[in-house]
């Protein structure tokens, strides 16, 4: 995979370089100081280590301008209050900085598997699925087969641009289909789209808090748009009262 840094920061630029010293899988073509410096080379891109706060470009309305559909990015950033704005732009993650060694490698890891996903030669452009509300599973096309998935294995669902990431306790499956697409034909009393990136299976919740759902070791964020109309329809009819 191709990265580039973009950072107004000398020394978070270098930082990054240094965590990526090890990762044979990632070669880093450039470093920038802003995002207007990057532009002739994205063409050229897999992922970008993306600052938001810098002089000039914000990083996040970078991010919105950037349309390669297999362009990844990972937000690298002191400010922890833009996590969630952050997924809303398609982000594959989102670092605070400093950056510790073990979650940026988690990113990385995160990264390479999609990256993989959405260029594996077994892909195809065109998805069709088979949803009815009468039944416990559904079938959909991908990596040139017909998987049939049955709805209590879906753990949640996840969007990235144009595709769609069906994450199962055994596979993951990859479609190309939007998110919106998939969510209107699963069944909406086990199935909640909790951001603009994320559809989860209610019943594998293991917990939660006012800014995520957590399940098994997965912590997937909740947009703001949709964190009224998700308590209201599933947690504060069924919480226990003090």
């Amino acid at each position: 995979m191709n990265c580039i840094i973009i950072d107004d920061e000398p020394l978070a630029r270098e930082a990054i370089t240094q965590l990526l010293s090890d990762c044979k899988e990632i070669n880093i073509i450039g470093q920038f100081s802003s995002p207007l410096l990057a532009k002739e080379v994205l063409d050229k891109i897999d992922l970008i280590f993306l600052d938001i706060n810098m002089p000039g470009v914000n990083g996040l309305d970078f991010a919105k301008q950037i349309k390669e559909s297999d362009t990844l990015i990972i937000f690298t950033t002191a400010y922890e209050e833009y996590a969630l704005e952050s997924y809303e732009v398609d982000a594959i993650d989102y670092l605070v900085k400093p950056i510790v060694k073990e979650r940026f490698e988690k990113a990385i890891r995160k990264a390479i598997n999609y990256h993989q996903l959405l260029h594996s030669e077994e892909s195809i452009s065109s998805i069709e699925t088979n949803i009815s509300d009468t039944e416990d599973y559904f079938f959909i096309r991908a990596d040139r087969k017909i998987h049939k998935v049955n709805y209590n294995e879906v753990l949640y669902i996840e969007g990235l641009k144009d595709y769609v990431i069906v994450h199962t306790n055994s596979q993951k499956i990859i479609a190309a289909m939007n998110i919106k697409t998939i969510h209107q034909q699963l069944p909406q009393n086990t199935f909640f789209r909790i951001s603009k990136s994320y559809i989860i299976n209610v019943q594998h919740i293991t917990a939660l808090d006012n800014n995520s759902v957590f399940i098994q070791n997965d912590e997937i964020p909740i947009g703001n748009i949709y964190r009224e109309a998700f308590y209201e329809a599933y947690v504060e009819k069924r919480i226990f009262k003090r």
